[in-house]
């Protein structure tokens, strides 16, 4: 018995979608429109295409919420 082959389409929508860059905690950051010379932001979570940032003379309690694709890797 030959098993039928099924083909594979292209499911439209997807052409106009952003690929993310994966950033990991602990590995920093620069916006896309952030000042030279403003140093990177230190990634501490992402989820949901939202990432929390902070700066390291900031402390360990002050962070800031940003989207993920104004983010890029330093």
């Amino acid at each position: 018995m030959i098993a039928k082959r099924t083909r594979l389409r292209i499911v439209g929508g997807f052409a106009n979608a952003k690929v993310l860059e994966l950033l990991h905690p602990g590995s920093f950051a620069t916006l896309d429109n952030q000042p030279h010379d403003l140093p990177p932001f230190e990634v501490i979570n992402c989820k949901g295409g939202r990432c929390l940032v902070r700066q390291q003379s900031w402390g360990n309690y002050v962070h800031w919420e940003v989207e993920q694709h104004r983010l890029r890797s330093a």
